[in-house]
């Protein structure tokens, strides 16, 4: 199956070393078998097949591969100089791809540079845009779909729901037992499910660490590690809240949102927003990773409780506000306060099912899934 990242991918590996990270089944390593064919002479090795890692310590692959793909490599021990050596002692003409499911950050931390020597992409689940363009169905009917299953290829091309449920159980069950105690102790496995457990139940939410470490009887800091974990890994991820030229009234909480919007508890209305924001954050890397842009993704809160859901931002200013609903088309409060405030920065309502676009003090109201695909990616 092809995707979105497909053609950028095998643009850059004829310059580059290509680093492709994203969460664990999103689909890496069908996007490297993909653009395996097309270099004739290709090898996979992945770093947790047991033969596989043999040859990655032994340095023993082809030499002559024309492209190498090396998969969970960054679970190899001093796996940054490592792999700086194999970047630069590589024959002529060598092309390398390396997947991973631990967050790009993870190769700019500490150790042996590898600035430089790499261009990098982050791969995420299907969006209202990608899933149009792969099943030829109307945005409508792409994200009724997306709701119900989450992005993930597999639930989402699952013969039916009961399928999509059955995956979705094993792979939340292997995140816990398997990658997340590659970052955590043994002992500590039964407090993260339980801080997992609690965030499906705040999406949205701004997060305050210290309520929940009193409930799970630990310190707000073992919560921060837990929360660094699970971004690292591609599980949850946080929007923080724009604070530029806000009047200090700024809440600084960030809100946690899930990469598979199967796994949120709560009804329709909060799907929506954990979709939408998982959209964003796609389109938002998308720019970051294709073109170089700044762009980012934020949300807007005061300590009065005036909110819109998200915010994008260019070069540190305010382009974009979006308020997301269910069904209400009447502005709402928040988006007419910020849009006065902020008149150079388009306002929009997306509303799921809306029948009419309408334009209400300077606030584009319009329907959700028409436009989540004008989103980039």
């Amino acid at each position: 199956m092809k995707r979105y990242l497909d053609e950028l991918v095998l643009n850059d590996l004829g310059t580059k070393m290509v680093v492709v990270t994203g969460p664990r089944q999103v689909g890496k390593t069908t996007l490297a078998r993909q653009v395996m064919p097309l270099f004739g002479n290709a090898q996979y090795l992945n770093w947790d097949v047991l033969p596989d890692r043999g040859v990655l310590q032994r340095q023993s692959w082809n030499p002559r591969a024309k492209l190498l793909v090396m998969d969970e490599i960054h679970k190899m021990r001093g796996w940054k100089g490592w792999l700086k050596g194999v970047v630069d002692g590589r024959p002529p003409g060598q092309a390398l791809l390396v997947t991973g499911s631990a967050r790009m950050e993870t190769f700019r931390q500490g150790g042996d540079s590898l600035a430089g020597r790499y261009f990098a992409f982050r791969l995420h689940p299907f969006s209202v845009r990608e899933w149009c363009e792969q099943q030829q169905v109307a945005p409508a009917d792409a994200l009724d779909h997306l709701l119900e299953r989450g992005g993930f290829p597999e639930p989402c091309l699952a013969s039916d729901s009961l399928q999509a449920d059955r995956w979705r159980a094993q792979y939340f069950n292997d995140l816990i037992r398997e990658d997340v105690l590659e970052f955590s102790r043994l002992h500590e496995i039964n407090t993260m499910r339980l801080f997992v457990e609690m965030l499906r139940e705040r999406v949205g939410s701004p997060l305050s660490l210290a309520s929940i470490a009193r409930d799970l009887a630990v310190s707000p800091a073992t919560l921060k590690r837990y929360l660094d974990i699970l971004q690292a890994l591609f599980i949850v991820f946080t929007v923080q809240p724009w604070h530029h030229n806000i009047a200090r009234a700024i809440l600084k909480s960030p809100k946690v949102y899930f990469f598979d919007t199967g796994l949120v508890r709560g009804g329709q209305g909060v799907r929506l927003e954990n979709a939408v924001a998982g959209m964003l954050l796609k389109h938002v890397h998308f720019l970051q990773d294709s073109a170089g842009k700044t762009t980012a993704l934020h949300y807007i809160r005061t300590k009065d409780g005036t909110e819109v859901d998200f915010a994008l931002s260019e070069e540190g200013k305010l382009t974009q506000m979006i308020e997301c609903k269910l069904g209400d088309n009447k502005p709402h409060r928040g988006l007419l306060r910020f849009a006065e405030q902020f008149p150079d920065s388009q306002s929009v309502q997306i509303v799921y099912g809306l029948r009419q676009e309408e334009f209400r003090n300077g606030i584009r109201i319009t329907e959700a899934a028409d436009w989540l695909m004008g989103l980039s990616a």
